[in-house]
């Protein structure tokens, strides 16, 4: 049998953790790995257009599987691609694997063409960052690096010199287990005792929930009907707790709705679970705060806490569900579920009004009518920016569904190539990416990878001609728009053009029947929607010191624009409220 090389090593240690596919781009010093890769039929070299896309594909697949996922890129230029979707994914917890490939060692440090420092580059976006500088370091580094991403959730970064990559593997070496799932981790008796005394003192408690209380749906309901609480959440918090959540008061924050602010600043006990919700704006800063992370350096960097519990949200609230008394006063949790059905209704006109007639199309009804068509399992891929306003206000999650977006980091250009990653886990499930016209022609170039890669991939284009967030920022900041508009082509042609089926929607009557074959199209199909650029409106009354730009530093206020099929929900929740 023919010795290995390390990029032979390198390939099967991948598989060995479960890849399944490494993204990226060809190049000189990644070839022999290429090469390691063609050779090896456990793995599956997928080629795209640009190495950011890689990378936004790698983080995607990751958070959809929970599995290790992989991306690559040649040395210098084409590695340094790589690094807005490892920030990405590194901000999600997805666990991705980057090989950062090397000019030759020994010209390391003098200047050589395309000489970068790959170690030093992504510090700052990985767990584990290190290079491969002697192939004695195999197969012990990559299993280091596996581990961390794994272990910690995110980013580990491997770069690796072609020469040794072409180098013989070493004997007799060490090849250990290697740790492919994370544990749940319980926090101890003092704190579950703690947390359990600060809940039964409480007279109003409220759950705000984000992405960590993923899997804990049914512990968090068993949680708040004991204690009798509002639930509120954040964006990525949207999709694991909102549905069959008879204690909904919707989402805080800058695209929130209903009365999840209330409820956050109107209790006397606050639990934060699972969330790193970015803007303390939106958080009190008069009531008591506990915070449940499984990472402890999120506890309290948001806000000021009376207690901090390092845990999984799931194990947590078994420990904690069975020792706090039940609550029997439903009046705090009544009159918060009021105020989010009438915040619902005094909103809702705004997408069904003359939506039949109303041209550029209301991009709320575009959000509308999809999350109608669309599969109960799909996977929607969001643009940041206004489609995040469309996402967070329309789609309804079941439990099936999955939502993914840069919805940490808030980078433009994610939804195509998330939906590229997505789609490669399951070519039979749908994949919708809810793009907009400023992000979709950022990367626009890997529309092709889906027509080489025959991907089933439906791109539904919120095509407004203009960077529609930004606008708003500068209103909100009392500046005039500028530099913000975009002047685009066809798109739909441009899709036809490439090999893919491409519709151009300009009349609300259209839009039913193009989503409709879009969807039983084989292939990869984008549907063009030309939407009104001016469809969000602001509350009337904002005064000059509540905003400053996006972090709207002293701001309590929300976005208004029509909240889709919630308004049932909420409507629906409001019928258990107990009548005097």
């Amino acid at each position: 049998m023919a010795k290995q090389n390390v990029a032979e090593q390198f390939v099967d240690i991948l598989a060995r953790a479960g890849v399944k596919r490494l993204y990226g781009v060809v190049g000189d010093s990644l070839n022999p790995v290429v090469d390691a890769i063609r050779r090896n039929p456990a793995i599956d070299w997928i080629h795209v257009r640009h190495e950011e896309t890689a990378a936004f594909a790698a983080g995607a697949e990751a958070q959809i599987t929970g599995s290790l996922a992989a991306c690559a890129g040649s040395c210098g230029p084409g590695n340094l691609h790589l690094i807005n979707g490892l920030y990405d994914a590194h901000r999600s917890m997805a666990p991705v694997l980057a090989l950062a490939s090397h000019i030759p060692s020994s010209e390391i440090g003098l200047g050589y063409f395309q000489e970068t420092h790959p170690e030093l580059l992504f510090q700052e976006c990985s767990h584990y960052n290190e290079m491969i500088s002697n192939p004695e370091q195999m197969p012990r580094l990559l299993q280091t690096a596996i581990q961390h991403a794994i272990g910690r959730g995110g980013v580990s970064v491997v770069s690796m010199p072609g020469d040794i990559a072409s180098k013989p593997a070493p004997e007799k070496s060490i090849e250990h287990a290697l740790v492919t799932t994370r544990p749940t981790v319980r926090p101890g008796d003092d704190e579950i005792d703690q947390l359990c005394r600060m809940v039964d003192e409480a007279k109003r408690v409220t759950l705000f929930c984000g992405s960590g209380t993923a899997g804990a749906h049914a512990e968090v309901m068993e949680f708040a009907e004991k204690i009798k609480s509002p639930v509120g959440h954040a964006l990525r918090g949207k999709e694991w707790i909102q549905y069959d959540n008879p204690y909904d008061v919707g989402m805080s924050g800058l695209l929130g709705y209903g009365a999840a602010y209330e409820a956050t600043n109107e209790c006397d006990l606050l639990v934060l679970l699972g969330t790193d919700f970015p803007y303390n704006a939106f958080l009190p800063d008069d009531v008591k705060i506990v915070q449940v992370d499984v990472r402890p350096e999120h506890l309290g960097r948001r806000s000021k806490l009376d207690l901090a519990v390092w845990g999984d949200v799931r194990e947590t609230l078994r420990c904690l569900t069975p020792r706090v008394k039940p609550k029997s006063d439903r009046k705090f949790l009544d009159r918060m579920l009021k105020k989010h059905a009438n915040a619902l209704e005094g909103v809702v006109k705004a997408y069904t009004r003359k939506v039949e007639k109303h041209v550029p199309i209301h991009p709320e009804y575009v959000a509308s009518v999809l999350d109608e068509m669309a599969d109960d399992d799909a996977v929607f891929t969001v643009d940041t920016g206004m489609n995040n306003v469309w996402a967070a206000r329309y789609l309804t999650p079941n439990g099936k569904r999955r939502v993914i977006g840069s919805f940490s980091h808030g980078s433009m250009a994610n939804a195509l190539p998330q939906a590229i990653g997505a789609q490669f886990t399951d070519l039979n499930r749908q994949v919708v990416a809810m793009s907009g016209d400023g992000g979709f022609s950022m990367l626009m170039g890997d529309f092709l990878t889906l027509v080489q890669h025959d991907l089933p991939v439906k791109v539904v284009l919120f095509n407004n001609s203009s960077l529609g967030m930004v606008e708003l920022e500068m209103l909100v900041a009392g500046l005039p728009s500028y530099g913000t508009s975009n002047k685009n082509p066809d798109f739909a042609a441009i899709a036809r053009a490439a090999g893919a089926y491409g519709v151009r929607v300009e009349k609300p009557k259209q839009l039913q029947s193009a989503l409709k074959d879009a969807f039983k199209y084989k292939g990869p199909a984008l549907v063009d929607v030309v939407t009104d650029p001016n469809a969000l409106s602001i509350p009337p009354k904002i005064s000059a010191d509540m905003v400053t730009g996006f972090a709207l530093s002293a701001s309590k206020i929300v976005l208004d624009g029509g909240v889709g099929r919630m308004l049932q929900m909420a409507r629906s929740n409001l019928r258990n409220v107990p009548r005097p």
